[in-house]
């Protein structure tokens, strides 16, 4: 299901304006340095100027509704019974960390962070859960679990949705990864359909040009594509979605045709984990997949990665650098995956009075 690459803006040129934007804003501010030949008066004109400025066009990184502090008076524990709850699971199962990442994606690009990926279906209506694209989701019945003890300290006050973003930051920081600060405030949805996520979602069989236009869709640009697919540093699949990379990559009904971006020798160690047919067989997507770490990128170089998107990361030459420079210590990855945490936990909120706060996290209210 590779999508087409006519009359999509070029991604190599998308990633070298995003470059060329970081490496201006820099040359701006040496220029502005550089002002200490001025006399005083015009320096300190110059001060007043920008700080009006900024004072002006700075904004808030959260979405209208959302703040730090949502939950300081209605349930004031609300984040560290999360954070407790979390501690638990991964002492269970550490490889958690990664379903709890995986969920506020699934949820998030999906008609937004309403926590809709986690409702069951009914007789009438096959719900997110059931799609192609989420086979194999695990972690709900522990955000449900979570819920239950939020519901037993602050009744109908938090939201499944709000669960879903403080569990993902929660469980990646206790794997070595990066935190951050989350806003709360989200209200629950009513509606899930397996149609949604198949439409929403990228399928893990997307070229580079597919997975930059399905992330371009919802505001992101291709480097912070590369940033969040840093998310398969952690966690485990399903055989599902790495079938497509093993047998019959071209479609020419020849199981031996492999992706060829693909080592070899790891390719063999997958069919051995994978065979041509299993779809539901488990296996680590990252060397270190109970480690929150840059080795995801050095996979992906070395023609490690599992999923078909991971090794497309390296098939455009500029997407190739980004991935090379994440892979290196020092580099900004930690932090560039945390502002795409946040900036993802702002898509199509629900607030206010819309919608509802659902007693249990699996039905409607």
């Amino acid at each position: 299901m590779h999508q087409a690459d006519h009359g999509e803006a070029d991604p190599a040129a998308m990633l070298e304006e995003e470059e060329y934007k970081c490496k201006h804003s820099l040359i701006q501010a040496g220029n502005m340095a550089s002002t200490s030949v001025l006399s005083s008066n015009a320096v300190l004109a110059s001060v007043v100027l920008l700080a009006t400025v900024c004072a002006c066009t700075a904004t808030s990184p959260y979405a209208a509704g959302l703040s730090e502090d949502f939950y300081h008076t209605s349930c004031p524990q609300a984040a560290s019974i999360v954070d407790a709850y979390v501690t638990k699971f991964l002492k269970k199962d550490r490889n958690f960390a990664g379903a709890f990442n995986r969920l506020q994606f699934h949820d998030c690009w999906v008609g937004g962070c309403d926590g809709s990926v986690l409702l069951n279906s009914t007789e009438t209506n096959q719900a997110e859960r059931e799609a192609h694209v989420n086979f194999g989701l695990r972690g709900v019945a522990e955000i449900d679990e979570i819920k239950a003890g939020l519901e037993h300290f602050c009744p109908g006050v938090v939201s499944c949705a709000d669960i879903l973003i403080l569990a993902a930051r929660d469980a990646t920081a206790k794997v070595g990864g990066p935190t951050w600060t989350v806003a709360l405030g989200r209200r629950d949805g009513v509606n899930s359909t397996a149609l949604m996520a198949d439409t929403n979602l990228p399928f893990p069989v997307l070229n580079f040009s597919g997975l930059v236009a399905n992330f371009a869709a919802k505001g992101f640009g291709a480097r912070e594509m590369i940033t969040l697919s840093g998310a398969h540093t952690i966690g485990q699949s399903h055989c599902n979605g790495i079938l497509p990379h093993l047998y019959n990559f071209t479609g020419r009904g020849d199981a031996t045709d492999t992706n060829p971006a693909m080592n070899k020798n790891f390719a063999v160690f997958l069919k051995k984990l994978c065979p041509q047919g299993n779809r539901t067989n488990t296996i680590f997507i990252d060397s270190t997949a109970n480690t929150f770490d840059r080795a995801y990128y050095k996979n992906v170089l070395q023609g490690k990665g599992i999923f078909m998107t991971d090794s497309t990361l390296i098939t455009n030459p500029v997407g190739k650098k980004v991935v090379t420079k994440f892979s290196k210590p020092g580099s900004s990855f930690f932090t560039e995956f945390a502002a795409g945490m946040v900036k993802m936990g702002n898509l199509g909120v629900l607030t206010g009075s819309d919608c509802e706060i659902r007693k249990t996290c699996q039905f409607v209210n």
